[in-house]
């Protein structure tokens, strides 16, 4: 007998390849139920209040990055059939925009993002809880250029922000984050073998 509402974390470090698994999901079951996507990144504290010059020193990879009582709240709120405010950020400016994405009851949520496993409240939520297993040195190589491409930063200030702040987070947060974890996926979504395992399951709790 299916849930009403399910949901699933997908974590790991940082450019792991969370949001690629996330894509093949939502493509995979979207012919038989309705699925939304939610980015932890999305809820990132707003940092309008400080300076430029401070905001871009903020240390991001921590758990206090993050607004926790918001995303708990709205993804409570999803688990109940109901409709929330998901707020933007702006990556660029490290500010919440003014706009929000209304959220409607979905069937599926697909919940990613480099932390998500490290909040109790959160995992409890969760009907799969997924991390995805990336080599250190290919997560570098696309968090920089994906920093680069698309947050408009130098190289210089991604392997900054990597070696004060990325990094030693990853080892503190996100890798231990990893045993609370019900499928790891080496590789992320070039793993076929480990994202068909996780679509069948997906798709035994939504039938």
């Amino acid at each position: 007998m299916s849930k009403p509402h399910i949901l699933i974390g997908i974590a790991g470090g940082t450019a792991s390849g969370k949001t690629s698994v996330a894509n093949l999901i939502y493509e995979g079951v979207q012919d038989c139920q309705e699925v939304v996507m939610i980015a932890q990144d999305s809820y990132y504290a707003d940092l309008s209040h400080l300076p430029p010059a401070e905001r871009a020193l903020h240390n991001f990879d921590h758990p206090d990055a993050f607004d926790a009582d918001l995303l708990f709240e709205q993804m409570s709120a999803g688990m109940r059939g109901e409709s929330f405010e998901m707020p933007t950020y702006d990556h660029k400016t490290h500010s919440r925009k003014p706009e929000t994405v209304t959220i409607t009851p979905h069937k599926v949520f697909l919940l990613e993002g480099i932390l998500i496993l490290s909040d109790p409240r959160l995992r409890e939520l969760m009907d799969i809880r997924v991390f995805i297993d990336t080599d250190a040195d290919v997560r570098l190589i696309r968090r920089l250029r994906r920093d680069i491409k698309e947050r408009a930063r130098t190289v210089d200030s991604v392997l900054e922000q990597y070696e004060r702040y990325v990094m030693p987070m990853h080892h503190q947060f996100v890798e231990p984050s990893k045993r609370h974890a019900d499928i790891v996926i080496p590789h992320g979504a070039e793993n076929k073998v480990g994202v068909d395992l996780l679509m069948t399951k997906i798709r035994a709790l939504t039938t």
